[in-house]
Order: C-alpha cells, then sequence, then structure tokens
C-alpha cells in the first residue's frame, strides 16, 4: 500500500542511510519538532577528520589536564600507572562510543529518539534527564574555568580589573556562558566550524607548552616517583578504580553520541574519526598535566596543578593575555559540543513542541548557573567554604559512571540484538504505535544494576560492584535488558528500504 499524504516513510538516501520523509501525522505528533527531527542526507558532512577535530576540542580542556594528579592523589597510581590507565581508559570507551553511533549515523536521529526504542516514546526522559543533569553539571564547571580565563586575561590588561577578584571571575563566568550559548544556538554547522578551526591550533599549543615544560623536569625522575598507595599493595585494584574512573570521564558522551554522528557522512567516517581524535589526545594532554604541574615550581616557584592559574603565574602580560585566549577557546570548544549539546536535546524530548533548541539551551544555561550558584556566592565572598570543584567533579567520575553504563549496555543490546539494526523510524515519533509509551524491559534492566551500586554501599563484600562501576553496570544492563525483552516485549519486525529502492511502504 502505498502511503498517502498524511502518512510519514522512511527512504534509502544510499547504501546505509535511512531518512524520514515526514507528512501530518509525525508533523502534528507532540514527540516531534524539526530540531530533533532526523537529518537529511544535504546535513550529514562531517567527514572523519570534522569528528577527529571534534574530539580533540573536546578533549583538550583543564579537567584533562588535571586526569594525571587526579589518578596519583586519589587513586593510589603512580604516574606511569596514570598514564597507561588513561590510555587504556579512552581505547575502552571508543566501544561503546563508536556502536552507539551506529544508530544516529543510519537514521540521523539524536540521542533521545534513539532512546524512545529501549525505554520507551516517554519513559526516555529518565534516562534522558540523568544525562542532561551531569552535562549541565560539567558545563558548569568548564564555564568557571572559561571564566577564570576571561578575567586573568582582562587582569592583564587592566590593573583596575585585576583589583576586582572574585567579582570580576563571575562576570567573566557569565560572559563566558553567554558566548557558550550563541555557539549552540547557532546549530550544529556553528559547533563543527568552531572544532575543526581549534583543533589543529590546540594541538600546536599543547606541543609548544610541552617543549617550553620539559627543560624544568626530569622525565625519569617523574616517571620513577612511587605510587600513593600502601607499600606493598598490588596495583590491578588500584588501577580498575582508576580505569572506571577514566571511562566514566566519557562515559557521558558514550551515550548521547548519536547527538554528533548524526551528521556524520557515513559509518567508516564516524569511527575512524573517533579512533583518530579521542585516545592519542586525551593521553597527550594528561600527560602534558603531568609534565607540567611537575615544572611548575622551577616555572613560578610552586606547584600549581591548575593550567589557568599557572599560566596565570607567567610574568609577561603578553605571554598571559595570548595564553587565555587560546585556553578560553580550548574551553569553548570543549563546552559546546560536550556539555550543551546533549541536554540540549534531552530537554527538548520532554516537548518538544514547546521546546526547542533555542529554549533547550537556555534552560541548560540556566541549570548550569544554578549548579554553580554555590561556588559563585563564594567568590564573590558572601560566604566561605573549602569545597573544591576538583574533588566535585573527581566523586562524579566514579558515581555517575554507575548509573550511565547500563544505559550505554541497553542501548548497544537495543540497536543491535533485539533491533537488528532496524528502527520503525516514523514510530519514534508517534504515541500509540510500534514503541510503547514505557518500555518495562528497558527500566528493568536499568534499576536492577544501579540498585546493586545502592546496595553496594552499605555491604562491603559488594563494594567492588561500585568501584568498578562502569563496567558492572554496562554488563549487567546489557544482559538483563537481553533476558527481560525476550520475556517481555516482542520486537516489532521492521522492514527498511532496499538498496536502490527509493521508498519503504
Amino acid at each position: 500500500m502505498a502511503p498517502t499524504q498524511t502518512r510519514s516513510h522512511m527512504v534509502r538516501s544510499n547504501e546505509e542511510m535511512i531518512e524520514l520523509v515526514v507528512a501530518e501525522d509525525v508533523a502534528a505528533s507532540p514527540r516531534y519538532n524539526e530540531d530533533i527531527a532526523p537529518t537529511k542526507s544535504a546535513e550529514r558532512t562531517w567527514s572523519r577528520w570534522n569528528i577527529a577535530a571534534l574530539w580533540v576540542g573536546m578533549s583538550i580542556c583543564v579537567p584533562t589536564y588535571t586526569l594525571g594528579g587526579v589518578l596519583t592523589a586519589y587513586f593510589g597510581l603512580s604516574v606511569s600507572e596514570a598514564l597507561v590507565t588513561i590510555l587504556v581508559a579512552n581505547i575502552v570507551v571508543l566501544i561503546p562510543l563508536t556502536l552507539n553511533a551506529f544508530p544516529g549515523t543510519r537514521f540521523g536521529i539524536p540521542f533521545p529518539v534513539v532512546l524512545r526504542s529501549s525505554f520507551g516514546i516517554i519513559g526516555s526522559n529518565v534516562p534522558c534527564m540523568i544525562r542532561a543533569v551531569v552535562a549541565c553539571g560539567w558545563f558548569g564547571i568548564q564555564t568557571m574555568f572559561g571564566g577564570l580565563a576571561i578575567h586573568l586575561l582582562l587582569s592583564s590588561l587592566s590593573a583596575d580589573w585585576k583589583a576586582l577578584g572574585g567579582v570580576g571571575e563571575v562576570i567573566g563566568f557569565f560572559v563566558f556562558w553567554a558566548l557558550n550559548l550563541f555557539v549552540v544556538i547557532r546549530g550544529a554547522e556553528s559547533i563543527k566550524w568552531l572544532e575543526t578551526l581549534s583543533a589543529p591550533l590546540l594541538l600546536a599549543v599543547g606541543v609548544g607548552l610541552m617543549v617550553w615544560a620539559l627543560p624544568h623536569t626530569s622525565i625519569s625522575e617523574l616517571l620513577a616517583q612511587p605510587p600513593n598507595r600502601p607499600e606493598g599493595d598490588g596495583v590491578a585494584s588500584y588501577f580498575m578504580a582508576g580505569l572506571t574512573a577514566m571511562v566514566g570521564f566519557w562515559a557521558t558522551l558514550s551515550l548521547n553520541i548519536p547527538d554528533f554522528s548524526r551528521y556524520a557522512k557515513s559509518q567508516k567516517d564516524q569511527i575512524v574519526g573517533q579512533i583518530i581524535g579521542l585516545p592519542l589526545t586525551m593521553f597527550f594532554f594528561a600527560a602534558l598535566g603531568v609534565v607540567l604541574t611537575a615544572a611548575s615550581s622551577s616555572l613560578v616557584g610552586e606547584t600549581i596543578s591548575d593550567p589557568v592559574n599557572l599560566i596565570g603565574r607567567i610574568d609577561s602580560p603578553g605571554w598571559v593575555a595570548i595564553a587565555m585566549v587560546l585556553i578560553i577557546i580550548a574551553t569553548l570548544s570543549t563546552n559546546t559540543a560536550a556539555n550543551i549539546v546533549s541536554p540540549t536535546n534531552d530537554f527538548q524530548n520532554i516537548a518538544p513542541k514547546f521546546i526547542n533548541q533555542t529554549r533547550g539551551v537556555l534552560l541548560t544555561g540556566l541549570v548550569g548557573v544554578l549548579l554553580m550558584g554555590f561556588e559563585l556566592i563564594k567568590k564573590m565572598g558572601w560566604i566561605e567554604s573549602d569545597v573544591s570543584l576538583e574533588s566535585l567533579y573527581s566523586n562524579w567520575l566514579l558515581g555517575y559512571s554507575s548509573l550511565l553504563g547500563p544505559i550505554a549496555g541497553i542501548m548497544i543490546v537495543d540497536y543491535f540484538v533485539i533491533r537488528r539494526q532496524s528502527f520503525d523510524l516514523p514510530a519514534l515519533y508517534l504515541d500509540g504505535g510500534t514503541y510503547p509509551a514505557f518500555n518495562p524491559a528497558g527500566f528493568i534492566a536499568f534499576f536492577v544494576p544501579v540498585g546493586l551500586t545502592m546496595i553496594s554501599f552499605s555491604q562491603p563484600a559488594l563494594s567492588w560492584f561500585y568501584d568498578y562501576g562502569w563496567f558492572t553496570g554496562s554488563l549487567l544492563g546489557a544482559l538483563v535488558y537481553f533476558v527481560s525483552s525476550k520475556l517481555l516485549d516482542k520486537a516489532p519486525s521492521v522492514v527498511l528500504p532496499a538498496a536502490g529502492s527509493p521508498r519503504a511502504y
């Protein structure tokens, strides 16, 4: 039966890409708007180099710089063990990143719409909000770093601005906040060009900083430093805890990678681009952080683990100004892509007819400010506190990975095993169709590992389940989802358009 003007249908744009021809049924649905609609072939313009640049831009940031210090200070690893852990973690995280990117690339759909298959049309909002909250928090933290860079830039140019102190940092926060929102509101092409233009510049700056620091420290002595753990303890348990935390660093992006892969030219482009852009960039910039921190006592007279403050101590206003501009660019390229795009789409998923991209961006910005409200008030001098952002995001790395792991496993099993890489694309935007409002299999698979994680807090025998939260959560979530789907739900049989055939009826 041929489709009528009121019925949406799928078309195959090439051997591996599926598009949605939107008709009245989907266009009028409360689950649809143009910003979360499947991308058309003309919009899928990101090559492997654009995707690699995306990862370079996201990886070069202040938190990456401090990862080596986090692993040595909090996870009991030596410098060499920490760097190996970071490299292995980013190779490991490539697996869910590339697999969960597949549906985005093939069907052109963002993360929330992909989740409608495994959690239900309305139920998808639960994992979406879990993802959105942590992204908004990271957005606030990164904006704090960017605001500090703006403050130091202006302080290098004006003694009056420098005298503002914490007030200047708060003003810088809101200036950087507005700049981030402006970039994302302009759309995916704006992000694409920001990342593509900034990536080579950021890599060049990283190499320059490494060359600057190396004469001021001994690599052999740095690597020979003993680990911060009880003498005689083996490395295995510390390595696995650190590995879990480092995988957790990009656990968020391993979920919402369809938000970007929906713009990829092909599956090969998204796979190769991620392999090129992620592991070595993360390793290099984390290593740079270790080297610069070790060299800081020779460079500025004291050990400083924060690159913004380290560069701010350079006794040359001109170089400080240039360095701060580059840090602003680095933080902007990370923040826009990693921390605004996903919650923007997640908020739209709640009520697409009322929340479009612009309103989603503004909601993200508002939540980010609220989450950083305590820190902003502290910088204004209105309260005093010893709570540090470093300890805050360190705990998030491990704690949130235990929540996000099950979602990653569920997504992979749903698409590759249960749905066999086939979605009823129009039905993902409709109520009462192929996909239920709530998919019980998804929620069972999510709450079982999360429940065990909660129990493990009070049961020392199960502490390993939390310590290795991303791995235990993703594997158990995947297994429970497979079993639950087989017992509770019969996956719909979806016939995709055949190669060379323009339509599916």
